[in-house]
């Protein structure tokens, strides 16, 4: 086979046409709720696609499409009830996966093309065929569980790419960061119990979903010691993030030795972000970013791929994701981002005593179990 070149770059217009409703940033409408956009819509996704055609970053990346996952592909992970379920409101009038994860007729066509990119990604990086990739996926997937929806994801991308990956023979074993600002409970149920699936989320403590994400959350069985939770409090900035991935994300991700890192990409870590409470500029994310594919080329080959989760400012979105894409490609074009400095300035950006003595904390404990 020969060497593994560029940087991925799959989409699909398909997964922007999935319309939540109008519910605004609540669960359901309301009496006294006046209708308005859903949160998660497609105009942060669709202004980063545009921003990568203006650059003339896109011409750079391997653009690729992909078909939607079929019901064997979905069924690896999601149970037949849920997934019967799913298809039974798509044929109606639509309806909620579960919690907080309301769609109308054609978005599980969105969502199986949404899972369909995150499986072409991960199986073409996997087989070698392209050096990592960045997968525009929509609805999210990184709340969903087995058996149902949560927190605007219908269909888990990440779990059900990796099952797929592993069921064809092209993957093994494999890590999961997740930077999203609500906590990765989908691939955590997922992997739960797996010695060969490391699950990391770095995320705002206590946000959504309400029930997960505690450090002391760290796998089961087999895969005690698999999954790690790193819960920051609100108003962690760029010193806070730095030194939690310093000390904690990539040594662990490392000692893990990966054949492959996922990266589930959320934007909603941002500070201009209206369903999270932290303090990143785009260049935070683009670090991050360097951090990992730098480790990825030490450990596993430079394997990385990286899924669209959460973000919903549909103005800063797009410079974000514009940094990472930039990032993980190498490439020199970049666009500038009129408020990354200005972010940067604000107060209590540094790394504030009580914010190292959690993440101390955190790294004394994970030392105590490896005694």
């Amino acid at each position: 086979m020969s060497p593994a070149v560029g940087t991925g770059f799959f989409w699909h217009e398909r997964c922007f046409w999935h319309d939540a409703g109008a519910i605004g940033v609540f669960s359901a409408p309301g009496e006294f709720l006046q209708p308005q956009p859903a949160s998660e819509s497609p105009e942060s996704k669709r202004r980063l696609k545009n921003l990568l055609e203006v650059s003339g970053l896109i011409d750079e990346l391997v653009v690729r499409k992909a078909p939607p996952a079929d019901r064997q592909a979905l069924a690896r992970f999601h149970t037949p009830a849920y997934l019967d379920a799913l298809e039974a409101g798509d044929a109606a009038r639509g309806g909620d996966g579960g919690d907080c994860a309301p769609y109308t007729p054609g978005s599980l066509a969105a969502a199986r093309h949404s899972a369909g990119l995150a499986m072409a990604a991960v199986a073409a990086v996997a087989r070698g065929e392209l050096a990592n990739a960045y997968a525009l996926c929509r609805p999210p997937g990184h709340h969903a569980e087995a058996d149902r929806g949560r927190g605007f994801c219908l269909l888990g991308n990440i779990p059900v790419a990796v099952h797929q990956a592993r069921a064809t023979g092209r993957l093994g074993r494999v890590a999961i960061l997740d930077w999203d600002v609500h906590h990765g409970n989908g691939q955590q149920s997922a992997f739960y119990a797996d010695p060969e699936t490391l699950t990391v989320s770095i995320h705002q403590a206590a946000n959504y979903p309400l029930d997960s994400g505690a450090f002391e959350e760290r796998g089961d069985g087999a895969g005690q010691g698999a999954n790690l939770n790193l819960p920051l409090p609100p108003g962690s900035g760029l010193g806070a993030y730095d030194y939690a991935m310093r000390e904690l994300v990539l040594p662990a991700l490392e000692a893990f030795a990966p054949e492959l890192i996922i990266v589930a990409c959320g934007y909603d870590a941002g500070a201009k972000d209206p369903l999270g409470k932290m303090l990143l500029n785009s260049a935070a994310f683009a670090a991050m970013t360097a951090q990992v594919k730098a480790l990825a080329e030490r450990v596993c080959g430079g394997r990385l791929v990286m899924i669209h989760e959460g973000g919903y400012s549909e103005g800063y979105v797009p410079l974000c994701g514009h940094a990472v894409i930039q990032t993980l490609a190498g490439s020199r074009i970049a666009v500038p981002d009129p408020q990354n400095d200005e972010i940067a300035a604000w107060g209590y950006q540094a790394l504030q005593p009580y914010q190292r003595e959690l993440i101390d904390g955190w790294r004394r404990r994970l030392e105590g179990e490896a005694r």
